[in-house]
């Protein structure tokens, strides 16, 4: 597997045309083998944002420092829009979203201990207009949820939190509980806390394509609970194989940028995180042109 200042070298200069899908992807064999990344491969995913990495600063900040290291999508967290802000209040911030030139296809992640908190989080949704909430349901809160993804029509993916999530701590256990119900309710898959739980997070991309609504980018220091998060490409994770995954998967939705690192000051390590992704995009997906 090629270090991270190897790949850089080689996504700066004209080895990146030369470079085969297969020299990226050589760390051993993902769940499956089809579908294969071949020369033509391209990401049908986009990136976007996970707006948590910006909680300390105001809303419109938040929407300015998004558009500037080049993501188009963003999923609200509510220290931006209070989930007890009244319809017109969260209109009027989608609204504001989308003058911004973003596409506000989220919101989340938001934590459900009772039936009244999916039922607030679905009217949320409808009134800010997203098509996914993220969320962090008690199991036994599933079928609710399931009733008000077919009333409402949005899809809802549930977050893995990791070695101290005592509820849904890896993508597994997240699909063991949903695979019957309907499949509008679906994972988003953190491969950072999948990692830190000793998972492999391509290898859960692949298992569970088929439920797959949403996923958060981030690098960690270490495959343990002590992980802390980190640039892209810094850390322990396989960021080319990941993206190898997504791929392999026909994932064609939002993988989202969750910069916990630096929270008063978090978009130069965010900068660097998306430059570093978009270059193993591009290398990958461009690799037989």
């Amino acid at each position: 597997m090629p270090s991270r200042r190897q790949f850089l070298r080689w996504t700066g200069g004209t080895a990146a045309a030369s470079l085969s899908a297969g020299s990226i992807l050589a760390q051993g064999p993902l769940e499956t083998d089809k579908p294969t990344i071949t020369k033509s491969s391209k990401p049908e995913f986009e990136l976007g944002l996970a707006s948590y990495t910006f909680l300390q600063f105001p809303l419109e900040k938040c929407l300015a420092m998004t558009a500037r290291v080049g993501l188009k999508h963003i999923c609200l967290k509510d220290f931006h829009l209070p989930l007890s802000s009244a319809p017109e209040r969260i209109a009027e911030a989608a609204a504001k979203v989308r003058a911004a030139g973003l596409d506000l296809y989220g919101c989340g992640v938001i934590a459900m201990h009772k039936p009244a908190d999916i039922d607030r989080a679905f009217q949320y949704a409808k009134a800010a207009g997203v098509r996914v909430i993220v969320c962090a349901p008690f199991a036994e809160l599933l079928p609710r949820l399931d009733e008000c993804v077919r009333k409402y029509n949005i899809r809802a993916a549930i977050h893995n939190h990791g070695p101290g999530d005592k509820i849904f701590p890896t993508p597994d256990v997240v699909y063991e509980k949903i695979e019957r119900l309907d499949r509008r309710v679906g994972l988003c898959i953190d491969i950072g806390h999948t990692t830190r739980a000793g998972v492999d997070a391509a290898r859960a991309i692949e298992r569970f394509a088929d439920r797959l609504v949403d996923v958060h980018i981030k690098d960690v220091t270490s495959a343990t609970a002590a992980g802390a998060c980190t640039e892209a490409g810094r850390g322990v994770i396989n960021m080319p194989r990941i993206i190898a995954a997504l791929i392999r998967s026909n994932y064609s939705g939002i993988a989202s940028f969750e910069f916990e690192k630096d929270p008063a000051d978090p978009l130069p390590g965010l900068a660097e995180s998306v430059g570093y992704v978009n270059g193993v995009m591009r290398t990958i997906g461009n690799s037989g042109s």
